[in-house]
């Protein structure tokens, strides 16, 4: 297997079906931060492995890893050259999630700050990017480029999910939000 092609030695890289692009294109960049944000999941995966009060959350993000994989995969496919992976089931997964976790959160009347537990704090950097990714998805799409819009609903759902867990991982670790101070009540 090899694994330097050297289409990057000049700034360039080839999508799905072989049309080159140059690396700086919003649709690299896009499915670039896909990885990054990928990543950064793994090392939260990583943590949770033994904390057996995550075992549930940890096992959901190993599955949502295999769906950015998807999402990474189909924003690299230019002029929609296959069928997408990503598809409705994804974005209706996260959302019956949410919904199961909500009840489980504390009532948040005001914005708080990303924190509590490590856990917890890396759920809110990964929400932090799947926001920016989600900016770069939009991007490419006002630009006219084919966007799965299931990839488009699932990332912004993922954020949401990020939110409610890194709550709710505070919950199961006995970590209480940190409120922000001169936040008014935005939540009822």
């Amino acid at each position: 297997m090899k694994i330097y092609t050297k289409y990057g030695d000049k700034g360039f890289t080839k999508l799905y079906g072989g049309k080159k692009v140059s690396k700086n294109s919003s649709r690299v960049d896009a499915y670039g931060t896909v990885d990054e944000v990928c990543s950064m999941l793994g090392v939260l995966v990583a943590k949770m492995r033994n904390v057996t009060e995550l075992e549930e959350i940890l096992k959901e993000c190993e599955k949502i890893q295999q769906q950015l994989f998807d999402c990474g995969s189909d924003l690299a496919t230019p002029d929609k050259l296959r069928e997408y992976k990503q598809e409705s089931g994804d974005v209706k997964w996260l959302e019956s999630l949410i919904d199961k976790y909500i009840p489980q959160m504390p009532k948040l009347e005001s914005f708080i700050i990303p924190g509590g537990s490590e856990i917890s704090s890396l759920f809110h950097l990964i929400r932090a990017n799947i926001r920016k990714l989600e900016r770069k998805i939009v991007k490419l799409f006002e630009e006219n480029e084919d966007v799965n819009e299931y990839g488009m609903q699932y990332i912004n759902r993922l954020s949401d999910y990020f939110f409610v867990v890194a709550c709710i991982s505070n919950v199961k670790m006995g970590v209480k939000e940190v409120v922000y101070k001169k936040s008014s009540k935005v939540f009822k």
